[in-house]
């Protein structure tokens, strides 16, 4: 059996658009080839439509943002009703009623004392905050970050990124070196506590710390997953350092790993929660939430704020924000998460089974499958689209194949999607 069924491929106005896309954006910005990228028309649930009407299925749930789903239809109300009344406020000037009410339903999801929060557009902003608040409460203007962290790619939220292709261009204009830690991997030699005294040891050579950084699930090096109490374990690190602890939960949060926020599968709350990507289903927003006597190093505001941005707490942000919250409670997207995880782990690992795979990782409804080479990785990413999937190439040597589709998806897709790795993973390494 040569294909599955899939679907026709790249067409007219894919390579129509392709051509104008190619005169007029900046390189090194979309890759472009004969059959591959397609180009997105519509989308709903967790399927997506082209501009040659093929349909795929989505497991990126676009970059983890569609937790609830494309175009969820009570994402979409809130926004239509907000348009109507007022797209945009004036940030630290003249607040926006909508704007309190999402300060108040975030804290109603959060685990306490987080409570003091910062919203802006992007992950990368909401880490850039975080940064800032930390210097602020500290004095000291270093920080301790992961191999293989991604923390977006601004320039603050680079220069404590741990993935070297990144960070190398620029790494003269990021300012002090991060002091750089090993991500300690579940079934690995160290376990939780040993890992924990390596940070510890290392945290006590370099007083100039002023903040440690860390993903409860590395998303972008390809789900790489720590042994079970490691932030636990760091938290009480941090607690004896002194040292503030940032915990970005931008790709992890509202339910992708079967917990509202991954923190809370160790009863973990950190000095500063990053939040993101699933915050809007699409539409920007992000969030920096901490303690309060945490946050409370920014000084109160005397009419000119030290750190904001035009777009603060953009009403149509925080009507989606809003309305994505509601949906992901309605829908109990998290408890969803982790039953669909659990039911669906044994497949991957059957998978992996007959395939040449050397490994599969999971975090709840998160996927990490990595194989020999990235040349083998980017070979099943399009086999899978051929066929009608789309999937992430992912990993610090892009080795692995990520899956986070939508947390919405229909069981029968999710089955779908699984039976075309498969597939085309056996294609790919002939």
């Amino acid at each position: 059996m040569d294909r599955l069924g899939g679907v026709s491929g790249p067409g007219r106005g894919t390579a129509w658009l392709a051509r104008r896309l190619r005169e007029r954006e900046q390189r090194n910005v979309t890759f472009l080839s004969d059959d591959f990228p397609v180009f997105w028309d519509s989308a709903s649930g967790a399927v997506v439509t082209d501009v040659d009407d093929n349909e795929y299925v989505d497991c990126t749930a676009a970059f983890g943002v569609a937790n609830a789903g494309h175009c969820n239809e009570r994402v979409v109300a809130a926004l239509a009703k907000q348009a109507g009344r007022l797209v945009h406020g004036m940030g630290d000037v003249h607040p926006t009623q909508i704007r309190v009410e999402l300060y108040e339903r975030l804290a109603g999801v959060l685990p306490p004392p987080l409570s003091a929060t910062f919203l802006s557009s992007t992950g990368s902003e909401a880490v850039e905050a975080a940064l800032k608040t930390a210097i602020l409460r500290t004095g000291k203007f270093r920080f301790a970050t992961y191999r293989g962290a991604y923390h977006g790619l601004s320039f603050g939220a680079l220069s404590v990124g741990g993935i070297e292709r990144f960070r190398q261009p620029f790494a003269p204009a990021l300012g002090p070196s991060p002091l750089l830690l090993e991500y300690p991997r579940a079934g690995g030699e160290l376990s939780a506590a040993q890992a924990a005294e390596n940070v510890a040891e290392a945290l006590a050579d370099a007083p100039d710390i002023g903040a440690l950084i860390v993903e409860p699930v590395q998303g972008r090096a390809g789900c790489i997953v720590p042994p079970a109490g490691y932030l636990a374990a760091l938290r009480a690190v941090c607690d004896d350092r002194s040292v503030v602890m940032i915990v970005d939960e931008i790709f992890t949060g509202f339910g992708r790993t079967g917990t509202w926020f991954a923190i809370e599968r160790e009863n973990v709350v950190p000095d500063i929660l990053c939040i993101g990507k699933a915050l809007g289903s699409g539409v920007p927003i992000a969030a920096t939430v901490g303690r309060q006597e945490i946050m409370d190093a920014w000084p109160p505001s005397t009419g000119e704020a030290l750190h904001t941005s035009t777009y603060l707490g953009n009403p149509l942000a925080c009507a989606a924000a809003i309305a994505t919250i509601d949906e992901i409670a309605r829908l109990d997207l998290p408890s969803r998460a982790w039953r669909l995880g659990e039911a669906f782990a044994q497949p991957f690992q059957a998978l992996a089974r007959r395939r040449d795979v050397v490994e599969v990782r999971q975090a709840g409804f998160f996927w990490g499958v990595q194989l020999r080479d990235a040349a083998v990785a980017a070979r099943v990413v399009r086999a899978a689209l051929r066929e009608g999937v789309i999937f992430l190439q992912s990993g610090i040597e892009g080795d692995t194949i990520a899956v986070s589709p939508p947390l919405v998806i229909e069981e029968a897709l999710l089955a779908r999607a699984v039976e075309v790795l498969d597939f085309a993973l056996k294609q790919a390494q002939r």
